[in-house]
Order: C-alpha cells, then sequence, then structure tokens
C-alpha cells in the first residue's frame, strides 16, 4: 500500500510523451523516407499477392489430383481381386478341356477340388468367408430361412440344414446362408377316449 502512486501523474507522463513522439518523426522523417517506404510495402504486397496466387493454384493442382485418384480408385478397385481370379478361370477352363479330353472321373473330381482350393484361397486373401449355419441359432440378419421343420432334437428355431453356403465380406454379409430351421414339435390331440 505505500507504493500507491497517484493516479493523476501518469496519465500527465503519457500524455507529454506522445506529444514528444509525433513532432520527433515529423522532423526526423523526409520525403525520401516515405517514398522508400511506400516502395518497401508495395514490394511486400506484391510479394504476398505472389504467395497467395501460388499456394491457390497448389491448392487447385491437388484438388485435382485428388479427384483423379479418386476417379482411379473407383474405376480399378476390382483390379486385384479380378487379376487373382483370372488364376481361377484357367483352372476352370484346363478343367473342362480334361473332362472332355477324359473319361477318367477322378481326374475331373482331383481338378475341381483343386479349383475350388484356388478360389477359396483368393477368397481368404480378399476376406470373403463361406458360412455354413448348421447347428447354429438362426440369425435373420445372416440367414436366409428357406423352410421350417419339426425337430425334437434341437431347440426352435435352431438351423438344422444348410441348403447354399453364405458368404461374408469382411463381416458383412455378401449372401445370406439358405437353411431349413427347427419349430418346436406340435403336441398330438390326446383325443383317443372313443
Amino acid at each position: 500500500m505505500s507504493e500507491q502512486r497517484e493516479p493523476q501523474e501518469q496519465p500527465e507522463e503519457l500524455e507529454t510523451r506522445n506529444e514528444e513522439a509525433p513532432e520527433a518523426d515529423v522532423e526526423g522523417s523526409g520525403e525520401g523516407d516515405t517514398e522508400a517506404r511506400l516502395q518497401e510495402l508495395e514490394a511486400l504486397a506484391d510479394e504476398r499477392r505472389d504467395q497467395a496466387l501460388r499456394a491457390q493454384a497448389e491448392l487447385e493442382n491437388q484438388r485435382r489430383r485428388f479427384e483423379r485418384e479418386l476417379e482411379n480408385a473407383h474405376k480399378y478397385a476390382m483390379e486385384k481381386f479380378a487379376s487373382e481370379m483370372l488364376e481361377v478361370s484357367d483352372s476352370l477352363e484346363m478343367g473342362l478341356q480334361a473332362a472332355r479330353e477324359s473319361k477318367d472321373v477322378e481326374r475331373i473330381i482331383e481338378g475341381a477340388e483343386l479349383t475350388l482350393k484356388n478360389l477359396n484361397k483368393v477368397f481368404e486373401k480378399f476376406g470373403i468367408q463361406s458360412e455354413d449355419p448348421t447347428g447354429q441359432r438362426f440369425d435373420p440378419e445372416r440367414h436366409q430361412a428357406m423352410s421350417m421343420q419339426e425337430d425334437p432334437e434341437n431347440p426352435p428355431n435352431t438351423v438344422v440344414a444348410t441348403m447354399q453356403k453364405g458368404f461374408l465380406l469382411q463381416d458383412r454379409v455378401l449372401r445370406p446362408a439358405m437353411v431349413v430351421v427347427s419349430k418346436a414339435p406340435t403336441s398330438p390331440n390326446i383325443d383317443e377316449s372313443a
């Protein structure tokens, strides 16, 4: 508290300083200094304008490049999968050719098994999984019920048979499994008193 200043002393000092400063600037500045400063500011403004135009052009070029890359990604998204499937296609063609030339059923079966193995390898590589839900609880999100049958051995809403496998792509249903679902047995009418 002892170091308090009187509030009126400070503003007077500031006023005196502010009055002196403009006079010093006016006296020290000349016509040449103002012109030089103006040219310097114009050069700086031109430089900033040029930088802004370059940045805008770079952003536009980057936007176009991203659009091209996105368009190519949409066009050729299946390229890797398609190139892997070519091997499966070749295998099927060779199997058909061998089946036409040979009557050996074992060779035809062996060729078909190798082709299926090759196809499953491609599916696995791209995150496609087959699903045989036999014995599992029926899930309408992943299974398509084709029929229902009474089954005393399984609880109701259990898949008792798979007519066609389902397929998942990265855990998303690509095709639901076609299944037969169990239902509770109907109780027989006990009206045998006659």
